[in-house]
């Protein structure tokens, strides 16, 4: 490596590994400093409970991952990615057995809504899809814009954000009955946001979308794949990656004509020197997760359920609802709104012959110290009675674990950011470059950055954008 380098990438997740391979890959020298033994980020694979049960710390399910214009552009698959996709891409239980169903069909889904609610749902989603593709490189390429590079479709996504920037709670209201109602507000509720909130549409569309573009795919082996995908096609362009290697101070780092940080911005601020600011960025509620080793697959009372790599249970878009208004305001939810993982559906290699890894989280306080053990598994309990006696070992963690296990995650908020407000579209402050920072030779590109939280490197792609057009500009 030449003595000094084109760039130097703090954090070895999703975003900082897709920040260095596209410079790497178009000629610039680049290493990566990770503070952890492995590369990942959130995106991790690992023995949690029992040998031989591979869990997914955090993220499971890519629906983004599978629609990122930046993973696609990558032959991420020569080096070792495959995506598996399950029958049914999510299921939303209710009580009498009976699920509304996200398929990569839009019209199985609308016909799990019922027929009161089939045709508006076709009607949302269907003037979009044939330019799925289209749409995604605009709306997930929000960063872009600014970079110079501005929307390729104005008026389809002008016509898109008209939906995507309302509250859940409005676009709802085009819906006559509760299953559909159920089944939006669940996908909208990845984002950890009242549902009054404008923008949560957005999400919940978009997931929608992805599903009939390109699916709810899991990587083979686990999310570890996508990481160790991008960590070696990084390698097969000359980038060097140092793991282990905690960084605390800029002046730690070799010399290099950019530094790139996948990291809280409040981190990036005390290495680099920047003092306060990122003091306004606020970070958003938490989860408690549990990640489980079973003895079999969960015996979930829908016939869907039992289908399907991810399962939301509310049940009701209401009860989903309340969960997310006491998680947001400081309080522990007595009946969590669960999100929940069945990898080994899918890839039974995951675990022992004839069993089955599963997660499930439901949102809590940002910090919050308690065990919300007993109320995750009543909720799982009511839609899959017996669930306990299949569990063989679990391991929890809330708030405090989280941050531990990945520094980003501030208060255990692995958004990385409170998605709300004018945080939504705006992160990690007000500025003509959200990846540029007071230091003219350090970038940020962790999810505080838009697009946003996802296993998508969108916010690497954008940040090295931002970085390579300086670079030239310097030559």
């Amino acid at each position: 490596m030449p003595s000094i380098r084109d760039a130097v990438v703090v954090g070895a997740g999703p975003n900082g590994l897709t920040a260095a391979v596209e410079l790497a890959r178009r000629g610039f020298s680049v290493e990566v400093f990770e503070a952890m033994d492995t590369v990942g980020g959130g995106a991790r694979t690992e023995e949690l409970t029992l040998p031989g049960f591979r869990h997914d710390p955090c993220s499971a399910v890519h629906p983004t991952g599978a629609n990122s214009p930046a993973f696609n552009r990558m032959p991420l698959e020569k080096y070792g990615l495959e995506w598996l996709h399950p029958e049914l891409c999510l299921a939303n239980p209710f009580p009498d057995g009976s699920s509304a169903v996200l398929s990569r069909s839009v019209t199985e889904t609308a016909l799990s809504l019922g027929p009161r609610d089939a045709g508006t749902y076709r009607r949302m989603v269907e003037p979009f899809l044939e330019r799925w593709e289209e749409l995604a490189e605009d709306f997930m390429g929000m960063g872009s814009w600014f970079n110079g590079r501005f929307p390729q479709n104005p008026v389809l996504l002008a016509r898109f954000g008209l939906q995507a920037l309302q509250p859940i709670s409005w676009l709802n209201r085009r819906f006559r009955d509760e299953r559909a109602r159920a089944l939006m507000a669940g996908m909208g509720a990845h984002v950890i946001a009242p549902f009054s909130t404008p923008g949560v549409s957005g999400a919940a569309l978009c997931f929608a979308l992805s599903a009939h573009g390109r699916g709810w795919p899991l990587a083979r082996g686990g999310s570890q794949a996508v990481s160790d995908a991008l960590a070696g096609y990084l390698r097969a362009n000359g980038g060097v990656i140092h793991t282990g290697t905690e960084v605390k101070r800029l002046d730690e780092l070799p010399p290099a004509r950019a530094y790139i940080f996948d990291t809280s911005p409040r981190a990036l601020a005390r290495i680099a020197g920047l003092g306060n600011a990122y003091d306004g960025f606020r970070y958003g509620a938490s989860v408690f997760k549990i990640d489980y080793a079973l003895d079999g697959p969960v015996p979930w009372t829908s016939e869907d359920a039992r289908r399907a790599g991810a399962v939301h249970i509310g049940p009701t878009a209401g009860a989903m609802s309340t969960a997310l208004k006491d998680a947001v305001s400081g309080r522990a939810p007595e009946r969590p709104f669960l999100i929940t993982a069945q990898p080994s559906l899918v890839d039974p290699g995951r675990a022992p012959e004839g069993k089955h890894v599963f997660w499930a989280y439901g949102h809590v306080p940002n910090g919050w110290e308690g065990d919300a053990t007993d109320a995750v598994e009543r909720q799982l309990e009511r839609f899959a009675p017996g669930f306990r006696d299949r569990v063989l070992a679990r391991a929890t963690a809330g708030p405090p674990q989280l941050a531990a296990r990945n520094a980003n995650y501030v208060g255990g908020d692995f958004a990385a950011g409170a998605v709300d407000g004018l945080q939504f579209l705006i992160r990690p402050k007000l500025t003509t470059l959200p990846y540029g920072t007071a230091h003219p030779a350090v970038f940020i590109c962790s999810s505080s950055t838009p697009p946003g939280p996802g296993v998508h490197g969108m916010s690497g792609h954008h940040a090295a954008r931002a970085v390579w057009r300086q670079l030239r500009q310097q030559d």
